[in-house]
């Protein structure tokens, strides 16, 4: 280097000299620190961009995604299509987390219930025309077992599908106007709406135009599809026969506001937020108030904020009221107001009038509606169910006789509206003529039931087949005078929303000998309700045997018609001011 170092200068640069030899030799001179070994992950974009940012928080801190999370990342359930046609065409069902991904196209493989699909459809608000409604009918004559049930979303599914028919029947759909797009997964589900929307004489809004645009929004979005878990959206307008939007992650009641609150006065859609019942939880009022036609955007808005922040590592706690609990609702408020860039106007309770009260009988039965010298009529499905025929049926009356409307409700029933006052009494002659009525007792009127273990892998019970035992047994037996709602679920999924019936049965395995045997059993809680009742049931008894549940419901409604205050108390009411301990000495004194 022509400089002459002195001798401890020489010595120090032999010694640095050797050190870096040694440090090439380990593989380590041009070696990257450790904090930069791996190469920074891109930055995802595209409409995966914000569900897979969350998912890379959670494993930033430490946290193992589920195998669900796993499965959006590395292929969302709505790019699957091809493989799962693929699969119709060997006629193949799905295996490990495809099952999971063909739900983002509405099948669901059944198995080992039933060896087949159940398809669940779209019914925004749910309404269809005559046409559609036959249409689905053939689908399920052609594709699958020849019925369909209606669910407790106001929705239908088509059930019994063969491993060949899944594409077929989702490529029917679309030709009806329909689409079972989202229907399942990790997804926006069906959009439900009041039922008697637009010819309710008491209601403060018609939902439909809102719950179709919000159907139309999620159906154009990509972005919106892979959610931490399910998210269910409705709208009441406050007519007399609810939507149970108190039950949703996101509920919109139709509410009338008084002047002198810093708003127009008028009526604007209050927002419920983190219903979840089967988690013992209603959506409770956040005070905040939207103009019904920015409700799409608000509700845009909060499901951004979920998918930002909903957990992704534990299946349990993974739905929108967890991220209230864990935030509060000014917190996650204040995320929904940085999505939209404006602030959401905010009213207290005593601006807002009291809601309009449902009545409990109204999807039942001839009723006039707000068009003068025309009627919505009820029909009963028993537990939900019909077949091709009766739709068929169903939709031809729709056609001749009404307006050729179909309207389905939460409460798993049909309504057939715009029915002139001179044909009321002919439609209901060809209803019975179907099989079915237009009549129900004080039971059956309030009787709801999942799909049980006759067709889902995670029912312990046969739900509907012990809904039907019950009504059978009480009805010829007890004589009621106020309406009652009886909720049989087969887990603690509640589809059926056991914990706001009056009665609410939950299925069980109930053992019957040492050995670990069982049997189809439930435990039964009294004492919920919705609306402006709302009250989250509690248990009165464990492990009632399947087939001993009609006995047990018709003390339970003896005992209330014998020692309720007056006439006018209600089932719930009887059993809410009663501990559980009282409440059974009272059973067993009618036995």
């Amino acid at each position: 280097m022509g400089t002459d170092f002195a001798p401890e200068q020489k010595r120090y640069l032999e010694g640095f000299v050797a050190g870096l030899a040694a440090t090439r030799a380990a593989g380590g001179l041009n070696a990257a620190p450790a904090s930069a070994a791996k190469p920074a992950a891109a930055e995802p974009t595209g409409p995966d961009a914000a569900a897979h940012r969350a998912m890379a928080r959670f494993e930033a801190q430490g946290r193992k995604l589920v195998n669900e999370e796993k499965a959006k990342r590395e292929e969302l359930g709505l790019d699957s299509y091809g493989r799962m046609k693929q699969h119709a065409r060997e006629g193949a069902f799905p295996k490990g987390v495809d099952v999971f991904r063909w739900k983002f196209h509405g099948l669901f493989y059944v198995a080992p219930t039933q060896d087949s699909y159940m398809c669940r459809l779209r019914i925004p608000n749910g309404i269809l025309k005559y046409w559609q409604f036959a249409g689905v009918a053939d689908l399920a004559a052609v594709h699958g077992g020849g019925y369909t049930h209606v669910t407790t979303r106001a929705n239908l599914q088509i059930r019994e599908i063969p491993a060949t028919g899944g594409p077929a029947v989702l490529e029917g759909l679309i030709g009806l106007g329909l689409t079972a797009r989202g229907s399942g997964a990790d997804n926006i589900r069906n959009v439900t709406g009041g039922p008697t929307a637009g010819i309710d004489p008491q209601e403060l809004i018609d939902t439909r135009p809102y719950a179709l645009d919000w159907h139309h929004h999620i159906l154009a979005d990509r972005s919106l599809y892979g959610l931490p878990r399910k998210f269910n959206v409705a709208f009441d307008g406050g007519g007399r026969v609810g939507a149970l939007e108190d039950t949703n992650d996101i509920g919109f009641q139709a509410v009338e506001v008084a002047d002198g609150h810093g708003v127009a006065p008028g009526v604007w859609f209050r927002v419920v937020l983190g219903g979840i019942t089967g988690h013992a939880d209603f959506a409770r009022d956040t005070g905040v108030i939207v103009r019904p036609d920015e409700a799409s955007e608000v509700a845009d808005a909060m499901v951004r904020v979920f998918i930002d922040h909903g957990d992704r590592t534990d299946r349990k706690k993974a739905r929108l009221k967890y991220v209230l609990d864990a935030f509060g609702f000014e917190k996650f408020l204040a995320l929904a107001e940085e999505k939209l860039g404006r602030s959401l106007p905010r009213v207290p309770a005593s601006a807002v009038a009291p809601r309009p009260e449902p009545d409990r009988l109204a999807h039942i039965g001839v009723h006039p509606q707000k068009q003068a010298g025309l009627n919505w009529v009820g029909v009963v499905l028993p537990t939900g169910r019909m077949s091709v025929e009766q739709m068929h049926g169903l939709a031809r009356l729709a056609r001749d006789l009404g307006d050729g409307e179909l309207r389905l409700t939460v409460w798993q029933n049909v309504i057939l509206s715009g029915v002139p006052d001179d044909k009321v009494a002919l439609m209901e002659a060809a209803v019975a003529a179907l099989g079915l009525s237009t009549r129900a007792t004080h039971i059956r009127a309030g009787l709801v039931a999942c799909t049980g273990s006759m067709g889902c892998r995670f029912a312990n019970a046969d739900t509907k087949g012990t809904a039907e035992a019950i009504a059978r047994h009480c009805e010829d037996r007890v004589a009621l005078d106020l309406p009652v709602n009886i909720h049989v679920t087969g887990c603690p999924h509640s589809c059926a929303q056991h914990y706001i019936g009056d009665i609410g049965l939950v299925g069980a395995r109930v053992p019957v000998n040492e050995d670990g045997d069982t049997v189809d059993g439930f435990h039964l809680v009294v004492g919920g309700g919705f609306g402006s009742d709302a009250a989250i049931a509690r248990e009165l008894y464990r492990d009632v045997k399947a087939d001993e549940a009609p006995v047990v419901v018709e003390g339970l409604l003896r005992a209330w018609l014998a020692h309720r205050a007056d006439a006018a108390e209600t089932l719930a009411r009887f059993t809410r001011r009663h501990e559980p301990e009282a409440l059974r000495a009272l059973v067993e004194e009618t036995r």
